[in-house]
């Protein structure tokens, strides 16, 4: 029986992930730091698919904590065929401030987690010759809009390299980047998204469902909707100036806000 273990499972895309897997018939393993939250979404997603619902409480700052989880993609008696590296969180602090605790913390989440736990689940897939990686990213990791730019631009590559290391193995890897999606990661970073055209958003069932097909053709980059796989083409295509140039009029306008992805929960 197929495995699916979600980071950030309990809200958003993330959560979306667990749905849509449990549907597909795969049972579900949920990371997340609310042990409350992850208590009733696994009460909720068992009664509704029938699937085995396991969580996993963890805070993925915590680096103890991710070694559990990466343990528990170590597992051989209880294989993982899909990872989802989808917790996150938005960032509001200059670069330049003095403390850098948040730009610590959210890189720890946001890339050494997603290393850590990639390298694991890689380790366990590759002798099988099957599996799955996904990472959650953003569009705003092709745009230069401070710290969550920074990091989402780190997961892109990342994904990217991680594909070209386990090439012929039969793991496949993908980074999902997702614009504006309409989930409750804006109202919980406290973004304000009123300025947001209503054609720059999507649902978060469109991209996973936008992922989880391109992740089975063997795309490493999966950008959903037209729309946005136009403006990405462009950002980077255009000289380098020019998107600092719009990245810097987006966060003047928009308070530094940014396309997101999952939630820590």
């Amino acid at each position: 029986m197929a495995t699916a273990l979600i980071t950030g499972g309990t809200s958003g895309i993330g959560l979306t992930f667990a749905r849509r897997l449990a549907r597909d018939g795969y049972d579900i393993v949920l990371v997340a730091r609310d042990e409350d939250r992850l208590k009733e979404t696994a009460e909720s997603i068992a009664s509704s698919t029938g699937r085995h619902v396991e969580t996993l409480r963890a805070d993925l700052a915590d680096r103890d904590d991710v070694e559990r989880v990466a343990q528990r993609l170590s597992d051989t008696e209880r294989p993982v065929d899909m990872l989802v590296n989808n917790a996150g969180f938005g960032l509001h602090v200059p670069l330049v401030t003095a403390d850098v605790a948040v730009h610590e913390t959210a890189m720890a989440v946001m890339c050494g987690a997603v290393l850590v736990l990639g390298a694991a689940a890689a380790r366990a897939m590759t002798p099988r010759g099957h599996g799955t990686i996904i990472n959650v990213s953003s569009t705003a990791g092709f745009m230069t809009m401070g710290s969550y730019s920074a990091m989402k631009a780190w997961v892109t590559t990342y994904t990217e390299s991680l594909a070209v290391e386990l090439r012929g193995t039969g793991v496949r890897v993908n980074a999902l980047c997702p614009g504006w999606v309409r989930t409750e990661f804006h109202q919980r970073a406290g973004i304000d998204t009123a300025a947001i055209p209503a054609w720059l958003w999507t649902s978060s069932d469109r991209a996973v469902r936008t992922c989880l097909r391109d992740a089975a053709r063997g795309r490493v980059i999966s950008i959903p909707t037209a729309r946005y796989r136009g403006l990405m083409w462009c950002a980077r295509h255009l000289p380098r100036r020019v998107v600092r140039a719009i990245s810097a009029r987006i966060t003047s306008q928009r308070g530094a806000s940014e396309p997101g992805s999952g939630v820590i929960s």
